[in-house]
């Protein structure tokens, strides 16, 4: 016969630890830290990564580029480089980021390319992003140009082609990202329907050097769709736009756009799609394996057991990620081992029609279908969080949802609230009315999502 020991956490330091672990990993990937790391001044050299540069022969610096990370990768580089120097190589630049992410900068302009928590190209986006062009078209042969790239990018670089209009291409991403098409589709897509991006964006400099260091929010961290990967010409191609396009019913959204990308295939060689820059150095400077591995440390410095997991691929649907969650959460309960699970990918949403579409975010709906597959006896004894990142969850203001005792005590009051909330992707009042929602403003990052579960495990004693 065994009797069960005092529980040894509380549910208010499971709430603390949960959040606490979750910020150590976010914080892990600060972008202007991750630049700092990498951009060093040594001497008469620059040494970026493991370029080293002799800053003798750089007559100037300009940097350009785009993303979530954009605000803290320009104040790094800044910082990096020191006053003397950014006035010595004429420092300039323009870098498209969210509106709330945009701060004065000694050097740097930064340019709010779409409004806070509305991921989609805009008029502003296509201003600043002829403004990166411009800025690269005019370095010469003996200039550096250095390139900010994280998540985000994407939408923040919108520059058409002639033959299709901004809101063709508006259109057309949204019905792809409405119809479940994960970051990777849509990128092919507008990378082959861009000026800048897949290599666009070298492919209009004539800088001597051009070094892109990145803040990856693609699992696995493939260069080439990372922000649809402007200073990389990737091997996707318009026939695997086209058959994006087919597989999600996208074909007749914007004819302009299909008609386009035909017209391209015939035109397009394998040895043209695949050539490569040697003035080109891409550098991931961050990813979401960095923020994972931060979480453990901090769940190793509160005394957890903890096991870690980074997505290599796309995961499935949000309510899919949630339901495991949910259930190692309650297998650590109950079995020896690790008493702390930290993951990290990034999950789809499938989208209901627009008039039946409720209010949410990935984070939100995994979050949601977690505490569905959950029950009160959990409440106290299970913590969980899941987030972006960037600080982003969808189009609200929240980063995601966290389970605490609180929060999953009052969404269990009403489990049929929680189904049709999960049907109607409506996940954000729901845990808004429950405590439940995580707000962290701009984090200055992007590398994905970051998940964690702690859980009090009650251990089995012999009985004396």
């Amino acid at each position: 016969m065994t009797l069960s020991s005092p529980a040894k956490r509380s549910p208010a330091q499971l709430a603390a630890d949960v959040r606490a672990i979750w910020q150590a990993g976010v914080e892990g990937v600060r972008s202007d830290r991750l630049v700092r790391e990498n951009i060093v001044v040594d001497g008469d050299y620059l040494l970026i990564g493991d370029e080293e540069l002799d800053l003798a022969v750089i007559r100037h610096i300009k940097v350009v580029g785009a993303g979530k990370a954009g605000a803290g990768m320009a104040r790094g580089f800044e910082q990096a480089l020191g006053p003397k120097l950014l006035r010595e190589k004429q420092v300039g630049g323009w870098l498209n980021v969210p509106a709330d992410c945009v701060e004065p900068l000694e050097t740097i302009t930064l340019h709010a390319g779409r409004p806070a928590g509305k991921n989609e190209p805009t008029p502003e986006g296509v201003f600043g992003s002829q403004s990166i062009l411009e800025i690269a078209g005019k370095c010469g042969e003996n200039d550096l140009l250095l390139v900010l790239i994280s998540g985000g990018g994407s939408a923040l670089l919108p520059a058409p082609v002639d033959a299709i209009s901004l809101a063709d291409k508006l259109a057309l991403t949204k019905h792809l990202s409405a119809s479940g098409a994960n970051i990777k589709q849509l990128n092919i897509v507008r990378s082959q329907l861009s000026e800048i991006k897949s290599g666009g964006l070298v492919r209009h400099s004539r800088a001597g050097r051009i070094i892109s260091l990145i803040i990856s929010d693609v699992m696995g961290d493939p260069i080439d769709l990372i922000s649809s990967g402007p200073t990389c010409m990737g091997s996707a191609t318009p026939r695997d736009a086209l058959a994006i396009l087919e597989t999600f019913h996208a074909l007749e959204i914007a004819p302009q756009a299909t008609h386009y990308l035909r017209e391209k295939q015939l035109k397009v060689s394998g040895a043209t799609q695949h050539r490569e820059d040697d003035r080109v150095t891409n550098l991931v400077i961050g990813n979401l394996a960095v923020a994972v591995d931060s979480a453990g440390v901090e769940a190793e410095k509160r005394g957890y057991s903890h096991t870690m997991h980074v997505a290599r691929e796309l995961e499935g649907a949000a309510e899919e990620v949630g339901r495991y969650h949910a259930a190692q959460a309650r297998y650590m309960c109950d079995t020896p081992g690790s008493d702390c699970l930290i993951t990290g990918g990034e999950p789809t949403v499938s989208l209901p029609p627009e008039g039946a579409r409720g209010i949410g975010g990935r984070n939100q709906q995994l979050i949601l279908a977690a505490a569905a597959d959950l029950d009160l006896s959990y409440a106290a004894r299970v913590a969980m969080i899941s987030g972006g990142t960037d600080g982003e969850d969808g189009p609200t203001n929240a980063a995601g949802g966290v389970l605490d005792e609180t929060s999953l005590t009052k969404l269990l009051a009403d489990r049929a609230a929680i189904d049709r909330a999960l049907a109607r992707c409506d996940a954000y009042p729901l845990l808004t009315a429950s405590q439940g929602l995580v707000i962290t403003g701009p984090t200055h990052t992007n590398v994905c999502d970051l998940r964690v579960v702690v859980v009090d495990r009650i251990q089995p004693q012999p009985h004396k």
